[in-house]
């Protein structure tokens, strides 16, 4: 038999399983030596990364990654394939899931902010040595062997 007091202690409990859901994208360009993507410096973490971040409410998906790119970036992005999603445990210890969409930048000019403190364009290799985790570069070279540019 179910109290009102277990069912709020069951919601509580299945709540702090549910994943936080965010958003971003891999944004690349054709550099003089090649591809070349960015990543983004957050000194609240001191970690390098793709650019992304939380869905508000009712946000979707596609919508949160242009907005979060935006955001962190500067950069208006047109938004490609999406790459496949990817799942980690945050620094608070809470499931985590982010969708990443491959973006090319339509306009914008980056300027450091409250989230970002510094950008950079990068080949593949060097990205993937920049990256500070290991589920970033997992990505990474999943976008690179989808062969971006072609």
């Amino acid at each position: 038999m179910s109290t009102a007091a277990g069912d709020a202690g069951d919601a509580a409990t299945s709540a702090s399983r549910d994943p936080v859901r965010a958003a971003g994208g891999v944004v690349w360009r054709r550099g003089d030596t090649g591809v070349e993507v960015v990543v983004v410096h957050r000194p609240r973490y001191d970690d390098w990364s793709f650019p992304k971040g939380k869905l508000e409410p009712g946000e979707e998906f596609a919508a949160a990654a242009r907005r979060e790119v935006l955001e962190e970036t500067g950069f208006v992005c047109e938004a490609g394939d999406e790459l496949p999603p990817v799942t980690y445990t945050d620094h608070r210890g809470r499931p985590k899931v982010v969708r990443y969409w491959i973006m090319q930048v339509v306009r914008g000019e980056f300027t450091p902010n409250d989230e970002v403190d510094r950008l950079e364009w990068l080949p593949l290799t060097e990205a993937a040595q920049r990256l500070t985790y290991g589920h970033d570069a997992a990505l990474l070279s999943t976008f690179a062997a989808g062969d971006p540019g072609r």
